[in-house]
């Protein structure tokens, strides 16, 4: 199968997915889709900037796209990586700036987006995941590409992209359970079993404020 990330048939602007795989088509590798994904998440970066009067169609746009990316990685990269890649640490970093890109997102989604105030938001949302997307590309991607085989590669890009359209309607900070123990569990967080949802998110946000630190 060939899978083709993010493209221009997603209804408010976006993905399409193409799932190929006969012949000498080569299988997908599932690092090289989450890089496609960051690009994207750049260029609509770019245009919420330039053209500040199209944010309304183009943040829930941006917002479709992280959400569902990041749910993707969580629930089917990310233990991977930490199991079978040997990258506990990054991983449980990662989550870490999952949590508080989602809580900024849903801060946002209140704001008026003509505001200083989205403006403002939308800057530090900007630096913090690009910071994010240059240490996963540096840090946790090579790992799995060196340490996990194109096969398993090829298997994890079907399960990401299938996950990921699974949750593309998924709004920011209404995760299930489901989705935050994973989310936990990624972290490291022991004992949220017991723990309502919203205990889950701020024991998340805590794990990440001091994984910044």
């Amino acid at each position: 199968m060939r899978l083709v990330s993010i493209g221009a048939e997603m209804a408010m602007g976006g993905w399409q997915t193409e799932l190929e795989g006969e012949g000498n088509v080569p299988a997908a590798d599932v690092v090289e889709l989450i890089k496609s994904d960051h690009r994207e998440v750049e260029r609509l970066f770019d245009l919420l900037k330039s053209q500040p009067e199209t944010r309304s169609l183009n943040f829930p746009v941006l917002c479709a796209l992280l959400i569902g990316h990041s749910r993707a990685e969580e629930a089917e990269v990310y233990p991977v990586a930490k199991e079978e890649a040997g990258e506990t640490d990054e991983v449980a970093h990662s989550q870490g700036e999952h949590a508080e890109a989602e809580h900024t997102l849903e801060q946002m989604s209140a704001m008026d987006p003509e505001s200083a105030e989205f403006d403002a938001a939308l800057d530090e949302l900007i630096k913090a995941v690009n910071h994010h997307v240059e240490e996963e590309e540096s840090r946790v991607l090579p790992g799995m590409q060196q340490r996990l085989s194109e096969a398993r590669r090829a298997e994890l890009a079907e399960a990401f992209v299938t996950a990921r359209t699974e949750h593309l309607g998924d709004r920011p900070g209404q995760g299930s359970r489901e989705d935050l123990e994973q989310a936990a569990r990624n972290a490291g967080l022991s004992g949220v079993s017991s723990s309502s949802k919203e205990e889950i998110k701020e024991d998340l946000l805590e794990h990440a404020q001091q994984s910044g630190e």
